[in-house]
Formats: C-alpha cells, sequence, structure tokens
C-alpha cells in the first residue's frame, strides 16, 4: 500500500489529488486467467500504456454453494489487486452481482433462483435476493474496502449492477444496491455503465453516479449521446468493445487492428477516458462459461481471445502495437516493450488406458430416486452432466418425447446409444430401436429396457429473460404419449475428477485405436524429451482434431469443453499447470474419437473468419 489519495469526479475530468486525470484502463478478468499469469499479465497492460486494469467479480465462482465464499488460489482478487498495485497501476472493479460477461449465468450464483423459480426476484427489489446480495458484498468488502485509493490502494472506481438498461428500469432497485456498496465501506466514485443509447442510458443511470457508456465504434455519436444524458462529468467508456466473443458452431470473430485503432483514437482525442474490452480476453478454464439465447441456444466456446491485444496465451497481436501507438500520441509510453514469446512445444502423445463413464460413474456422484423428472438445479447441480435413469417397457415402434432439453442428451437403451437431443436444434423427440424381449413385459407388446440420458449442461445463459433458468431434463419424458415414472438421477459435476484418474492409472496399459464414447482415457508424457525453445513449464496448446466432444484435463487442471463442431480446434494449456516430466492428460469424449493419438501443437487455432 502506498499512501492515501483522493480521487473525485470533477465538472469536465476525474481528479487525483485534485489534478485532471485520464483512465486508460483495460478489462482482464483473474478468474479468466491461471493465477501464475497475473503479473505478466498486468505488466504488459502497463507496457501497452495503460494505467489502470479493470475487472468484473464472478459472484458465482467466488460461492458456487450457498454459505460457502472462496479467495484462494484462482479466486484470490486481493492477491490480484496488490500485483495491479505493485506495478504502479490503479484498478477499476465491477462486482455486479450480474455482471454478464459471458460467464456463466451471468456471474449470479445458481443457488439464488432453486427456491424460488426462473427468474424470479433476481436484479430487483425482491427481499430474498437483496438480502443474498448484501451478505456478498459484505464478504467482498475486507478485500475491496482496504484497498481503495483513498486508503492508499489502487482501485479508483466501483461500478454498480452491469448495463442494467438493457434488463429494467427500476431507479428504487439501483439505488438500494448503490446504498449497500457504501454500506459495505466503499468511498470511491461508483459508476454505471449502459450501451450509449438515450434508452438504455434513461433505464440503467442512476442520479448522483457517473454514467458511463459502452460501445465499440461511432464514437463521436456515442459521446454525444452520452454528453446530452449527463451534460456534466468526465466521459467515459468502461467498455470499448475491440472484438468479440465465439460461440460453438459459429465463426472466430476478429476485428482489424487499425479499424479498432482508429476507434480509440477517436475517444483519446476527443479527451474521453477509456476501458478496452478486452485488454486480455484469457480462457473459461472449467465449465465456465455462458451462453446466449434469443431464440435459438447459443453456448459460447472455451476460448475468450475476443480478438484482443493480448492473445489467449498472453501474447502481443497486431492490436497490441496499433493500440499502443493510439495511446503514446496522448500520454507517456514507456520504452519497456514485452519480449516475443517462442513457439509452443510440439509432440504426438498415445492414449494408453481408457474405460466407459459407465464404470466410473457411481464414484462421480451419489444416485437420487425421484417418481417424476428433476432438474439438475433440484438437486444442487449447478454444472457438468448428469445421468437420468428408468426401467420401462419398450413397445414396438416407441417414440421418447422430453418436454425441453437443456442442453443436450444422449439417449441410451440398455446403454447402446439410441439418439442425442439437442437443444440449438430444437429436439424433442427420438424413434427408439426395438429391444429384443427379455424379462418380462408389463404389458403385451412390449421389451423391459434400461432408459437412460446423458444430459449435458452447455453453459448457462448469460443475458436476457433466460438467465438463472434450471438445467437438465424438464418437464414430462413419455413413451408415445405416456408418462415414465420412476426416475434414478446422478449427478455428475466433475469438478474433481480424482476417481477417474485412479481407475485410469489403475487399469492395465493398453492400446488404444479408436474412443466410442462416452469413456475416459488418460495419456502421460514428459516434456524434458521435447526439443523446444523454451524450457518446462510450458504453454502448449492442445489440438482437439480427431476429436468430437468432451472435455480435458491436464495434471487435474480442467482445459474446458472441446467441439468438432468448432470454430476452436486447440485447447490452451497454461504453462503453471505442466511439468517436465509425468504430465497426465485425461479426456472425457462424449461422442467419440476416430484416433487415439493425440498432439500438442505450436499455435492456437480457433477457427475460421468470415473474412
Amino acid at each position: 500500500m502506498t499512501a492515501a489519495r483522493e480521487f473525485a469526479i470533477g465538472e469536465r475530468d476525474f481528479l487525483l489529488d485534485g489534478q485532471p486525470f485520464r483512465i486508460l484502463s483495460g478489462a482482464l478478468h483473474y478468474f479468466r486467467v491461471h493465477p501464475g499469469h497475473w503479473a505478466d499479465r498486468i505488466r504488459k497492460a502497463r507496457q501497452m500504456g495503460l494505467n489502470t486494469v479493470e475487472t468484473y467479480v464472478a459472484w458465482n465462482a467466488h460461492a458456487p454453494r450457498e454459505g460457502e465464499f472462496r479467495l484462494d488460489g484462482g479466486l484470490d482478487l486481493g492477491r490480484f489487486l496488490d500485483l495491479i498495485a505493485e506495478e504502479g497501476m490503479h484498478a477499476i472493479v465491477r462486482p455486479g452481482p450480474y455482471i454478464c460477461a459471458e460467464w456463466m449465468n451471468g456471474g449470479l450464483p445458481s443457488w439464488l433462483y432453486r427456491d424460488s423459480g426462473r427468474g424470479a426476484g433476481v436484479r430487483r427489489r425482491d427481499p430474498g435476493y437483496l438480502a443474498a446480495v448484501r451478505r456478498y458484498l459484505g464478504q467482498l468488502a475486507p478485500v475491496i474496502v482496504p484497498r481503495q485509493v483513498d486508503h492508499g490502494g489502487p482501485i479508483l472506481l466501483v461500478q454498480v449492477e452491469n448495463e442494467y438498461g438493457a434488463y429494467g428500469s427500476d431507479k428504487g432497485y439501483l439505488a438500494e444496491l448503490a446504498d449497500m456498496v457504501r454500506d459495505a465501506g466503499v468511498t470511491v466514485p461508483l459508476t454505471t455503465v449502459d450501451q450509449a443509447t438515450e434508452e438504455m442510458l434513461t433505464r440503467g443511470a442512476l442520479p448522483g453516479v457517473l454514467a458511463t457508456g459502452s460501445f465499440g465504434s461511432d464514437v463521436p455519436a456515442r459521446l454525444a449521446v452520452l454528453r446530452r444524458h449527463q451534460p456534466e462529468g468526465p466521459l467515459m467508456c468502461s467498455e470499448f468493445w475491440d472484438g468479440w466473443f465465439d460461440d460453438w458452431g459459429g465463426h472466430h470473430h476478429v476485428t482489424p487492428a487499425a479499424q479498432a485503432a482508429g476507434h480509440l483514437e477517436d475517444l483519446l482525442r476527443a479527451g474521453a477516458s477509456v476501458n478496452i474490452y478486452m485488454f486480455h480476453g484469457g480462457t473459461n478454464f472449467g465449465l465456465t462459461s455462458g451462453a446466449n439465447d434469443k431464440g435459438t441456444y447459443q453456448p459460447i466456446t472455451t476460448s475468450y481471445d475476443y480478438d484482443a491485444p493480448l492473445d489467449e496465451a498472453g501474447n502481443p497481436t497486431a492490436k497490441y502495437w496499433a493500440f499502443r501507438d493510439v495511446i503514446a500520441r496522448h500520454a507517456p509510453v514507456g520504452e519497456d516493450r514485452p519480449a516475443a514469446a517462442p513457439a509452443s512445444p510440439e509432440l504426438t502423445v498415445m492414449l494408453g488406458q481408457s474405460l466407459p463413464l459407465w464404470a466410473v460413474a457411481d464414484r462421480l456422484g451419489q444416485w437420487t430416486s425421484h417418481d417424476e423428472i428433476v432438474t439438475m438445479d433440484e438437486i444442487a447441480q449447478y454444472q457438468g452432466l448428469a445421468i437420468y435413469q428408468a426401467d420401462v417397457g419398450i413397445p414396438a415402434g416407441a417414440v421418447l418425447t422430453v418436454g425441453e432439453v437443456r442442453d443436450r442428451a444422449q439417449v441410451f437403451l440398455n446403454r447402446q446409444p439410441a439418439g442425442t437431443l439437442a437443444r440449438d436444434h430444437h429436439e424433442r423427440s427420438v424413434a427408439l430401436p426395438a429391444v429384443p424381449a427379455g424379462r418380462a413385459a408389463s404389458a403385451p407388446g412390449t421389451a423391459r429396457a434400461r432408459l437412460e440420458f446423458l444430459v449435458e449442461d452447455q453453459g448457462r445463459v448469460d443475458y436476457g429473460p433466460r438467465i438463472g433458468e434450471a438445467k437438465g431434463l424438464i418437464g414430462t419424458v413419455a413413451l408415445n404419449g405416456e408418462p415414465v415414472r420412476g426416475w434414478r438421477v446422478l449427478p455428475l459435476p466433475l469438478d474433481d475428477i480424482t476417481p477417474v484418474a485412479e481407475a485410469l492409472r489403475g487399469g492395465p496399459a493398453e492400446t488404444v485405436t479408436t474412443l466410442p464414447g462416452p469413456a475416459f482415457a488418460r495419456a502421460v508424457f514428459d516434456l524434458s524429451a521435447v526439443e523446444q525453445p523454451r524450457p518446462a513449464p510450458s504453454d502448449l496448446f492442445l489440438s482437439t482434431a480427431g476429436l468430437g466432444k468432451g472435455i480435458a484435463w491436464l495434471n487435474g487442471f480442467c482445459l474446458g469443453r472441446y467441439w468438432s463442431r468448432g470454430p476452436q480446434r486447440t485447447l490452451y494449456v497454461p504453462g503453471p499447470v505442466t511439468r517436465e516430466s509425468g504430465n497426465e492428460l485425461i479426456i472425457l469424449e462424449l461422442q467419440a474419437a476416430a484416433t487415439a493419438t493425440v498432439s500438442f501443437v505450436a499455435n492456437p487455432d480457433l477457427g475460421h473468419t468470415e473474412h
């Protein structure tokens, strides 16, 4: 900590110790970057000419279960803010409670919805919701309050809510939220952010709180709208969109560096402050990515590269240097520059052990019994997969229907694949194959069989009216119109795959030629024997070519989802999770892999673009 300083909002400028101060900020989400890389990414922000780092706070990452609040490891926000201060930079904190951010559920914990139904109470003056928010801010206060600039820390601004004008217009809710932030001990100026349109700003701004805009182009017009709405105070674009995120099945979004730099030049020439969204996007490690649903469900990729100035692996791009040149025309930029990173090691490994998901599923969760279908949320599971199981009589020409699938269900009869129901294709029915007569049937013309669904939560909606919806099978499951009853449900959150690793290690070494899913597979490899331009530990790029759909872990760290649908064709492996020898790769292949050879390649492949 340094000496306490005064930061205030003046008639036209931000004021630091009474002097005009322009915020040159970049978005860097600590929860999307391995903590071993925090210092490197912050330093590169300073080297580009920025003086501030902004981050959201993902409430649901800190509180995955009610009554829990974590601040360890990659969730150590205090350490992240201290590293910003050590680099001589300032910070902006955006604690939400709703953040969007293409993050699961927009940062809101799914347990908020469990007892109140989809969307009830959230982002408005609901007593239960506001009580939970107050507890959350109280848990966050010991991290934020002592690190404010007027306490000698780096934090200049704290944002209230997030683009609320796109959701609601309840000024009473916003005012109560601002009061909660103040009651928690926040003394620095507060801000709101909304898309820079008259309607959004009118709905989402709060009297007495600085309104800022979010936009990525048409800068003069957007600033003019912001100034008309708010005649006094500094102009600030709190989300200067310099790229975009990707959806599974779409293309990789890119924005030309010269075009983005031109818009940044317009902003700085107008005297505005800026927060570049994103400076470094990072990765949706684990199962944390969100989704959009505006009629068609669109899950977001594991990579959050965002076509940002720093790419997913933290390397400067052409956009980085173009932005640096623009900033240098408006503010001091030192001579210190980031060094070019060498290519990542290339190697090929063979999957040496595999086992069907069914063989280890019982070790990953506990079965519960229900007469009717329940959602994953109703059994307090908020990520991953679930197995729904029922013993049924299968009539000839059977058609299976489901009220709604969220988000993808593989159907099995006696553990044999019988079809897939995909939410994004609006599929709710499948014809079942005939089952040989076996056990005594409950009715003439039927055969007994075990019906199972392997249901995948592909990402919780983060924006719009469907935020907070439950996952799993929704409504009634029926055979030829007759409801199926007598269910067993097994949650598979996959937050700890130690039982899988132990089972694979204990199995015989084998030569795996193909991998029919759903199945786990394992490979072990050394980096010490690889000729490489940098020593281990080292960043890697796992090629997913030849794989179908699934999840990958390296040394117990969940790299995220992969899918042959693309556009993403590699998974980023942060160097701090690797080691010189004995690296253990585990994949869960849900569909089928045509090969058991897995490669690590020199560079990322985020897929095709429109250009």
